[in-house]
């Protein structure tokens, strides 16, 4: 066994003992938002009238609506008790009273039955209070039991009419958590909606899970297992728990990666003797090897545009970022500042790179700016790791340690918002953030 072989194998061993921990798996995420924006947009989100012949739900559409737009920390939404007023109708909005109650935008909606009677029709509609245009007016179709993602949908939408940015509230997000140490210890991977609502565990196992990562399709997540002594690389599908093994020949296999078309997935293979970043083609199986060096080339992250492969080396002494054609070539150094910058993940529009950057004993989310070539640090933490961007750019998601606790955190791409999910018992690690579901 090689030394650099040795080295990774130590740095996933001490990345197992992080995971650690006392737990509830299937305990939902609460999420608290640390530091805002004071200048986020007041905006009112009138309850939406219930017109649907089932029962009301216990939280109403509103209530999601609003509270997603508040964590996005760019809205201030009004408490429903400071309303003067409920309007359901254009006709009844009094558009002078909320300029009085200092509301910028005012959204009304109302909840009925399809003509198909499945499911839920979600009739809404955004004004600006102080010009009294009409910016958005949509009906959003729902199946049933899917009332909560056509809320999330409503919310998207209204996000992108005044951000010009697509929202990423109907998305999920996936993470691992542990149970118990030592002998008694219990891994789980687990799939929540942003909002950290409805977590449900789609595979457990008593040896370590580590490095989930999505299909452009948000169907499927590939992940590392130990369950069989040895590491190997599973694809599952997140709603048949149906799965397939990628692979699990000697030595290391890791860091898996769906190319943005989902026809590939770059992985960490250590056949060769190091480890080196490898490209398996989804319909054939066939591995095609893209770097070759005596260091260690891991965690794998593709290009927005399925161009480039971003991964992390140790080739010039210390691990950063580098780059290479997706179909093999020279690799290249891409961050050029700090000591220790590892884990990658790139923005969707391919301008910037979230990393974990080290300096001395501690590690924080920082992030490179491929055109000016600057490093912006966003988090305070100092077990600060694994970021992951939304899929609209706006948030990274991230993993950090509270005392002897993981938790998850999310920062937004400029600093500005911070926000804290925390599982009510148990540790968390390992966050990737899907696409958006369609």
């Amino acid at each position: 066994m090689t030394d650099n072989v040795k080295k990774l194998i130590c740095l996933v061993q001490f990345m197992i003992l992080a995971v650690l921990a006392t737990p509830a798996v299937e305990a939902q995420l609460e999420i608290e938002i640390i530091s805002g924006n004071p200048s986020a947009l007041p905006i009112a989100i009138v309850p939406f009238e219930w017109r649907d012949p089932s029962p009301p739900p216990i939280t109403g559409v509103d209530e999601i609506v609003s509270g997603d737009l508040y964590r996005s920390g760019l809205f201030d939404p009004m408490d429903v008790e400071d309303m003067a007023e409920r309007p359901v109708d254009q006709e009844a909005i009094r558009f002078g009273t909320w300029r009085l109650l200092k509301v910028d935008y005012i959204v009304i909606g109302k909840v009925r039955q399809p003509d198909s009677g499945e499911g839920h029709e979600l009739i809404y509609q955004l004004f600006d209070v102080h010009t009294q245009e009409q910016l958005l007016s949509r009906i959003t179709t729902v199946g049933p039991g899917d009332l909560r993602f056509g809320a999330h949908r409503v919310a998207d939408a209204i996000y992108e009419a005044l951000t010009g940015v697509p929202g990423a509230f109907s998305t999920r997000i996936a993470y691992v958590t542990a149970t118990g140490i030592g002998s008694g210890s219990r891994y789980e991977l687990v799939v929540a909606d942003a909002d950290g609502y409805a977590p449900q565990s789609i595979v457990g196992s008593p040896e370590p899970l580590l490095s989930p990562a999505w299909s452009p399709d948000g169907r499927k997540l590939a992940y590392v297992s130990f369950e069989q002594g040895n590491s190997a690389i599973y694809m599952q599908d997140v709603a048949t728990g149906s799965r397939e093994l990628i692979s699990s020949g000697t030595g290391i296999n890791g860091a898996p990666a769906f190319s943005p078309d989902g026809t590939k997935m770059a992985l960490t293979l250590s056949r060769t003797g190091n480890p080196e970043i490898h490209v398996r083609d989804m319909a054939t199986g066939r591995t095609e090897q893209i770097t070759q060096h005596w260091s260690i080339d891991t965690e794998p992250a593709w290009s927005p545009d399925g161009q480039y492969l971003y991964f992390t080396s140790d080739r010039g002494g210390r691990p950063q970022i580098y780059r290479v054609p997706s179909g093999g070539g020279n690799p290249e150094r891409v961050t050029l500042e700090g000591d220790y910058n590892a884990r990658a993940s790139i923005a969707p529009d391919g301008r910037k790179i979230a990393v974990a950057q080290g300096r001395g004993n501690e590690y924080r989310i920082a992030v490179w700016d491929i055109e000016t070539e600057r490093f912006t640090v966003l988090t305070p933490g100092k077990l600060d790791e694994s970021p992951s961007f939304a899929p609209n750019g706006s948030m990274i998601l991230y993993a950090t340690r509270e005392g002897d606790r993981g938790v998850l955190s999310a920062v937004s791409a400029d600093g500005n918002v911070r926000q804290r999910l925390i599982l009510s018992e148990g540790d968390v690690r390992e966050p990737a953030w899907s696409p958006v579901i369609r």
